[in-house]
């Protein structure tokens, strides 16, 4: 697990000073109330002193990680979601929020590693602890073993927000069992935690802060993808860096000179695009009005792959005349395409700036109603005649509407074991009876996408998952059950449509994107055509 965050030097620090019952001597000593001296040549830390001097306040940024923690733990909250709501309500300032959000995302990334330290410190299993104290645990183990946060400033401030939100009580018991985790290094708990351990998967899941079984996953997924297995360390250490904002200007509408002028670098993986190091992105106007987005490169290059790929032979428009298509004719005009799975709207925006550059129309389809919402509204900046949104079973759409569209995308609901860095509370809710679960259904959307193109068309499955029974394997089965569909290369679509040209992640036809090989989500793609 990575020791990163700043922001930590001086927060609850204290000038030395005078210590309750006693005032200090020119020598160095001190006389009680009795007037008999102490002789004593260091000063105990802050969380040692008498009660009328701990801090009894909470530091608004520590607040902050705390109530993401709970709100994580007892609400199934979304870490991404609710930070930025925490930190605007508390009004942290940019370095202020820089904490909270190191200190929010490392505790819940390291949330294995810090538990498997606490109980060694706690007297009892750490599921009998009430879990407002946990999460005030986790928080103080993450500051004493992962950042730059003096170590009697971690206890003092964290005892003072347990003392503020918990009670005195509790903030006691807080107070010993982070004193105990203070005693040793990271790497010193690692060395004692692991000292007669032989299992490679147990020690890398206790290391680098990852369920045993999604090692187990990752591992496997490596090798279905061709890559080394020997990789597994540099991706299990990806997932815990903090990721780099990736930011897009959507084609045609947007420009990233605003993005660039506070502080942003252009992206060096795919066009329109940018890196932030963070901040309030919401006080840019682009940002605010849509035609600049948050959207991760992997994200951002397996749409343009789809609108990319080079499509076969005509399909019948109005009139019966032919129509010729964007594949031979290098245009787009007057085609269809179709992003099936869209909410929230990340993929769907992109697709429709790159459809109104090029003439064509987008339907994007959504079952559940709140996330068709956040769907028009990601795609309110694209011209309203170039895109449609439906709120339906996408299941259905092969069925209603058969061979009907050019392009489309199926970016499917997934274990999202690609995007464990963005999403740091998801390795520990998410189980393998979750990729059993999801199979049928991914099965059944590629299904109904394979009946809704046209002959000559082209259908892109994507996950955020590089395991192989949410890529590979699913891939496999469409492609067994008929003989009009053919598999294109992939990993030769996105080197056409990246700036580096060349990204090594095709494998057998698909492609696979790594955190730790290209600063990605790890974003499956397979690009299908049906045989005109």
């Amino acid at each position: 697990m990575s020791g990163s965050g700043t922001g930590g030097n001086g927060r609850g620090q204290r000038s030395g000073g005078q210590r309750s019952g006693g005032q200090r001597s020119s020598g160095g000593s001190q006389r009680n109330a009795q007037g008999r001296e102490r002789n004593r040549t260091s000063q105990r830390s802050f969380t040692e002193n008498a009660p009328s001097q701990r801090t009894r306040r909470a530091d608004p940024a520590r607040l902050v990680a705390f109530e993401v923690l709970r709100a994580v733990a007892s609400e199934d909250a979304y870490a991404n979601l609710v930070l930025p709501a925490r930190i605007r309500h508390h009004g942290l300032d940019k370095r202020d929020a820089g904490f909270a959000t190191e200190l929010s995302y490392g505790a819940l990334r390291g949330q294995g590693t810090y538990d498997a330290v606490l109980a060694r410190c706690v007297d009892r299993p750490l599921d009998q602890l009430d879990p407002a104290i946990l999460d005030a645990l986790r928080i103080g183990a993450h500051q004493l073993l992962a950042m730059r946060v003096p170590a009697h400033a971690a206890l003092d401030q964290t005892v003072g927000l347990a003392r503020a939100v918990i009670g005195a009580g509790p903030s006691a018991l807080i107070n010993a069992v982070l004193r105990k985790v203070s005693a040793r290094t990271l790497d010193e708990w690692l060395e004692e935690l692991l000292r007669d351990e032989t299992d490679e998967t147990t020690i890398a899941s206790v290391r680098h802060a990852h369920p045993e079984w999604i090692v187990r996953a990752l591992r496997q997924s490596l090798v279905a993808h061709g890559r080394p297995v020997t990789e597994i360390t540099g991706l299990l250490e990806a997932d815990n860096a903090a990721p780099v904002v990736n930011l897009v200007a959507l084609p045609g509408l947007g420009n990233l000179d605003e993005a660039l002028e506070n502080g942003a670098i252009p992206g060096e993986l795919v066009e329109d695009s940018a890196l932030s190091s963070g901040g309030d992105l919401g006080k840019l106007a682009s940002v605010r009005e849509g035609s600049t987005r948050v959207q991760d490169a992997g994200s951002q290059l397996v749409a343009r792959a789809l609108a990319a790929v080079e499509l076969q032979g005509s399909r019948k428009g109005e009139g019966g005349d032919d129509a010729v298509h964007a594949g031979s004719a290098g245009t787009g005009e007057g085609e269809l395409w179709l992003d099936l799975c869209a909410g929230p709207g990340g993929k769907a925006a992109l697709l429709g700036a790159i459809a109104n550059q090029r003439g064509a129309r987008l339907l994007a389809n959504e079952p559940l109603p709140h996330r068709a919402k956040l769907v028009r509204q990601a795609l309110s900046i694209v011209p309203d005649d170039v895109w449609e949104v439906r709120t339906g079973d996408g299941r259905e759409l092969g069925s209603e509407q058969p061979e009907t569209f050019d392009r489309i995308l199926v970016d499917v609901p997934c274990s999202g074991l690609g995007a464990l860095r963005r999403r740091p509370e998801s390795r520990w809710r998410r189980s393998p009876k979750d990729l059993a679960d999801l199979g049928p259904l991914q099965r059944d959307l590629l299904k109904s996408a394979l009946a809704a193109v046209r002959p000559g068309g082209v259908v892109a499955y994507v996950t955020c998952s590089p395991h192989p029974a949410e890529t590979t394997a699913v891939v496999s089965d469409a492609l067994r059950k008929r003989d009009d569909l053919e598999l294109l290369d992939a990993g030769a679509v996105l080197d056409n449509v990246s700036l580096t040209g060349h990204l090594e992640a095709g494998h057998e036809g698909t492609a696979q994107l790594w955190p730790h090989l290209h600063a990605t989500d790890a974003m499956f793609l397979a690009l299908i055509r049906k045989k005109s």
